[in-house]
Formats: C-alpha cells, structure tokens, sequence
C-alpha cells in the first residue's frame, strides 16, 4: 500500500498477510482526495476516521497537512499497525489512534474536538450499517458545514437521508458525502 498525496506522497507500508481489514483501493482513495481538494483546506481540517482499519486513509490526511487525525479502530492487532506505521512515518504530533469499538467510541466521547470531517469505512457486511450516519449524526463530533463521508458497497443508496449531498461509485465501492447544515 502507499501514500498517493501530500508531503509523504510514495511512501509504503505493508500490514501483514493476516491483516483482516479491506482497505480503500488507490483508485478510490484517489478520486475521493480528488473531490476534498475542490472543497476543502486540509490545512484546517480536523478529521476522525472510523474504522481505521490500516489507517490508509488517516495517514493520506495527515500527508495532506491535516493539524489533527484521529483513527479508531478497535482490532488490537490492526491498532498496533497503525501505531507501527504512525512512528515509521513520523506522524505522532498529528495522528493520535484510538483503539475502542466504534459505536462506544462515538457513544462515550468526550474530547468535543469538533471535527470538520468524519471518513467511515465499515465492513461492509456490518448489521446496522443503513442506520451509521444517523448515528454519527447524533453524536454531535461534526462541525456545522463539515463533512461526513462513509464508504459502502453499491447495494445501499443514503440518497434520502438528511444532510446527504452526493455519492460517487468507483466499481463495488461508493463514498456517499455529506454536508452538516
């Protein structure tokens, strides 16, 4: 896997063959940094990544000059990964994981770091998947005008969902976006 943008652009690191998480493809990951660059100042731009997996996608904010990314991810094993590469790529001022559930995490949080911007990438076979950005939503961690992007599979459609903006579809993955009015 490597770093497709930003200051750390090119770089490489490898979860182990065990590794269990599906991470974003470049090609994705590519498009989505794509359409943030037409909307957003990475420069101020607070981030939480959900289901961090790898943590690909914080470390790609983070290279973008993000101040603060926060990646939760409540596998012990895929935490310690992130935690490996955070030091490897020098990134520990900015990217702080968090190793706790998801849904707890959103439930029992109390730093109000307010986030410009919430990425989710769940499994996507995850049960209560439809009802994510409600939840998130709920949780008030989003700044007014931030964003909220979750990665899913084609089989869903959050078009009708309030604060839903647009979703982009690059083979079996979509990003549906989000804007907090």
């Amino acid at each position: 896997m490597r770093i497709i943008g930003g200051s750390l652009k090119g770089r490489r690191f490898t979860p182990p063959a065990s590794f269990r998480a599906r991470p974003t493809t470049d090609m994705a990951k590519e498009n989505m940094f794509n359409i943030l660059t037409n909307f957003i100042d990475f420069e101020d731009t607070k981030v939480l990544d959900l289901f961090a997996g790898t943590g690909s996608i914080s470390y790609e904010f983070a290279s973008r000059g993000c101040p603060l990314v926060v990646p939760v991810e409540k596998d012990f094993h895929h935490h310690r990964f992130i935690c490996k590469c955070i030091d490897e790529l020098k990134l520990s001022h900015i990217v702080r994981p968090v190793n706790r559930d998801v849904f707890k995490h959103l439930a029992i949080c109390d730093d109000k770091q307010l986030y410009n911007l919430i990425f989710a990438d769940p499994p996507f076979q995850l049960k209560n998947l439809r009802e994510l950005p409600i939840i998130i939503r709920e949780s008030d961690l989003l700044t007014k005008g931030g964003y909220l992007i979750l990665e899913h599979g084609t089989e869903y459609n959050f078009s009708q969902e309030p604060d839903f903006w647009q979703m982009r579809n690059y083979g079996k993955v979509c990003f549906s976006f989000f804007e907090k009015k």
